[in-house]
């Protein structure tokens, strides 16, 4: 048996969308980090990117590396983009390390912090995740960020990690466990928080990116906050109920105010249309809101209903040849 293969392996998931000026970059911070850290110069290691139907020009940039280093970097190129999360939770199935870590490609995720990340398991924490400390975001965005942290914290079942991206490392263990799940729409967050093993926690100040700009924005932002509210709280459905209770009642309320008032001074007392409307206009608002409230929730169930792939890979470079009766493989794939 060679020295290699006697050796534990670290694989490391880099999800990728419109990188091509970081993804070499990335390559070169990892390989310096197994070539001349004492902690994992023990370990072999691999790369795998995953790329979510970029439009620049990663994927070209990808299969360079893939020709560069058949050892160690491997590529899967997505047939579609399948979105923030499902992507890079694919990528992890994939692997056949003895752990895993996810990292973005942007930096913004320290490779600095692997061997301190392997250190840890070594103690024997299976699972070992960055929670930011500090982050570049703007002072708006950062505070609304930690405003839902709160929320989700406090009305959740599970007791939710703030400020943690999926950035970390996952023993094989743990990786069987995301494999046994067969979750159509995966929340890696939630995941790790609800059925994850003692976890140790390493704080960081969150770099800026290297290069290029973020996939981010409004609409990136609010899925990913539905998706967690929506799969680790039922506040939602249960504020919808109280809100029409209170609101019924303040309706009879007003309603048996305005009889007594009426029938009391009935030739003083003009029967406007101005409350009415206001009435109307308050109570339609408000169904209006808990119904997408509710719409939210049935979309995550029928996301979950439809049991789609998580993803449909289009190639995938450097990876063995797939066995016919790989079920696991076949599962993920659809």
């Amino acid at each position: 048996m060679s020295e290699t293969s006697e050796r534990k392996k670290i694989s490391i998931v880099v999800p990728c969308y419109n990188e091509e000026a970081n993804v070499r970059l990335m390559r070169d911070a990892i390989e310096g980090r197994f070539n001349e850290d004492e902690t994992l110069k023990k370990y072999d290691y691999d790369i795998v990117f995953i790329d979510n139907d970029s439009t620049d020009n990663t994927r070209s940039e990808l299969r360079r590396l893939c020709a560069e280093d058949r050892a160690h970097v491997k590529a899967i190129f997505n047939a579609k983009n399948f979105g923030q999360f499902n992507s890079p939770y694919y990528a992890m199935l994939q692997t056949d390390g003895d752990a895993t870590m996810l990292m973005a490609a942007d930096f913004q995720d320290p490779p600095e912090l692997i061997s301190e990340f392997v250190r840890s398991w070594e103690e024997g924490y299976r699972i070992v995740i960055g929670v930011k400390a500090h982050s570049t975001d703007g002072k708006l965005v950062y505070a609304f960020r930690c405003m839902y942290y709160k929320l989700i914290k406090k009305f959740s079942q599970v007791d939710q990690i703030e400020h943690f991206t999926g950035f970390g490392l996952y023993d094989r263990s743990f990786i069987d466990v995301m494999r046994e799940l067969d979750d159509p729409t995966p929340f890696l967050r939630g995941i790790v928080a609800e059925l994850g093993f003692h976890r140790k926690e390493i704080p960081y100040d969150q770099p800026k990116r290297r290069a290029g700009k973020t996939s981010n924005n409004f609409y990136t932002l609010y899925d990913a906050a539905m998706l967690g509210f929506t799969s680790y709280t039922k506040v939602g459905l249960r504020i919808a109920t109280f809100a029409g209770a209170i609101c019924s009642g303040l309706c009879l309320l007003v309603a048996f105010i305005y009889l007594i008032m009426k029938l009391i001074w009935w030739d003083r007392f003009p029967a406007g249309m101005t409350p009415l409307l206001i009435g109307m206009l308050f109570l339609g608002s408000v169904q209006i809101f808990f119904i997408g409230v509710v719409g939210e929730y049935i979309l995550s169930i029928n996301q979950r209903v439809m049991h789609r792939p998580l993803v449909v890979e289009e190639e995938r470079i450097n990876f063995p040849e797939k066995r016919e009766d790989d079920s696991t493989n076949k599962k993920n794939e659809g």
